[in-house]
């Protein structure tokens, strides 16, 4: 497709884009936090322990968060597409079974966190990183709930195309989990330090506050009274629309669970080979992820200004609005790379001083420097195939590139010809190519097949 077909949605993509990309950031900038922090407990070994716990904790627990958060994203292309269509009352109604919706997830996950850390023993991981990750889980995982809360009404939203508010509100919630980590793990202002607990604690503060505040926005602001009104009278969840929700919810964090199963059971095979690699591990992961928001907000704009086209019917403007999206993430993540590589030697000193951990990490960030493309497209990928909503194909996709692909080649490069850490990234940088490049085809396809606008003089109302 020409550049000069896709000038027009750059700018309109850019804005809704930047808000997402910083309240995006705002979720993986509170492990960052808790990262660096705990990377300089004192003394140094029981820093590189921590850092190594952290890494089993966020491993074992963003398994059952991203699926509850692919449920809560299935809300925002079906309220772009009843937007597009100017339809209030079924806008109330997503409002309110989406928040039903993410409610009862967020209380399944905090369960399904009690339940499973018993298990932990069974990952065979070193002690001392098992006994500290174990509380730490726990907590983590009662704070999904007020996160999914805040979830529900974000995606509503953004959905609308207000993604100002939620980004914010992240803002604020990452200044607060700064400061709550400062007093509650080094033991400031008469705070007894609670080491790497104290980042949990200020995790869940952090996430209730945001719940709290989105919540009161939507609930509250003027320009939403109308959905609000249509949302009052029907205050229960009905079948009809938690079916839609979730059938296409549902597939979206299926295939989120696998791309980040392959990720965590990747950490676990880490773990296999002692504390010092997962520390790394988790350094060079955390720096990647950060990168990798940056593109997951792209892909939420897209998913956003193609649900609009495709409400509208306006096939030509949605398959222009994604080519728009792939495009500007080409070029960020490729300038994304070249960073990490000209930074990998000083970005782990961030984290921790441990020499061996520091050297393994710097190795790490040559990978993820290599595997940001094909990261950023495989994101923005799921992000416009949502705005068509086809999301049952992308996770076959990701079930056979991650499990059948990249966990293999992996485990017998870091295991069977000894690369250790690096074989397995490796691995994972092989499944994210393979799925970059099937749903870049799929998109060109099934964008090739959306309908005409009945109504062109309509179409305008996206832009």
């Amino acid at each position: 497709m020409p550049l000069t077909a896709l000038r027009p949605h750059i700018k309109p993509t850019l804005l809704l884009a930047y808000p997402v990309v910083l309240s995006q950031l705002g979720h993986v900038l509170v492990n960052v936090c808790d990262s660096v922090m705990v990377g300089h407990i004192e003394p140094p070994a029981l820093a590189a322990t921590s850092l190594a716990a952290i890494s089993l904790g966020v491993s074992t627990s963003t398994v059952g968060l991203v699926l509850g958060l692919g449920v809560s994203l299935g809300i925002t292309p079906l309220v772009a597409a009843a937007n597009g269509r100017r339809d209030v009352p079924a806008l109330g109604r997503l409002l309110v079974n989406g928040v039903w919706l993410c409610l009862a997830a967020g209380l399944v996950l905090a369960l399904l966190g009690f339940a499973l850390t018993p298990l932990l023993r069974h990952l065979h991981q070193p002690a001392a990183v098992e006994a500290l990750a174990r509380p730490w889980i726990q907590v983590l995982f009662v704070s999904y709930v007020p996160l999914m809360l805040f979830q529900a009404f974000k995606q509503f939203a953004e959905g609308l195309g207000l993604t100002r508010q939620a980004m914010y509100l992240s803002i604020i919630a990452n200044v607060v989990n700064a400061f709550l980590c400062y007093v509650l793990i080094f033991g400031h202002f008469r705070v007894e330090p609670m080491g790497m607990m104290g980042s949990a604690w200020a995790t869940l503060t952090a996430r209730v506050l945001m719940a709290v505040l989105m919540g009161a926005y939507v609930l509250r602001a003027a320009r939403l009274q109308p959905y609000r009104e249509a949302a009052s009278a029907q205050f229960l969840p009905d079948a009809p629309t938690l079916r839609r929700l979730l059938g296409l919810g549902a597939p979206i964090g299926v295939q989120m669970m696998f791309e980040m199963g392959a990720f965590s059971f990747s950490a676990i095979m880490i773990g296999w080979l002692g504390a010092t690699p997962l520390a790394a591990h988790q350094i060079a992961i955390n720096v990647a992820s950060v990168t990798y928001m940056a593109a997951s907000g792209i892909a939420a704009a897209a998913t956003i200004r193609v649900g609009n086209f495709y409400g509208l019917g306006d096939g030509p403007s949605a398959r222009q609005a994604g080519f728009t999206a792939y495009w500007l993430t080409f070029v960020f993540m490729s300038t994304m790379g070249l960073i990490l590589v000209a930074g990998r030697g000083f970005i782990p000193y961030l984290y921790n001083d441990t020499p061996l951990v520091v050297e393994q990490a710097a190795g790490l960030l040559l990978i993820a420097a290599l595997f940001q493309v094909s990261d950023g497209l495989q994101v923005v990928g799921l992000g416009a195939l949502r705005g068509l909503e086809d999301v049952k194909v992308p996770s076959v996709v990701a079930l056979l590139a991650y499990w059948a692909v990249a966990l293999p080649i992996g485990y017998g490069l870091g295991f069977g010809m000894g690369w250790g850490a690096t074989g397995v990234w490796i691995g994972l940088l092989t499944g994210l190519t393979l799925v970059a490049g099937v749903l870049l085809w799929r998109f060109r396809q099934h964008s090739l097949q959306t309908p005409v606008a009945v109504n062109p003089e309509r179409i305008v109302l996206a832009h």
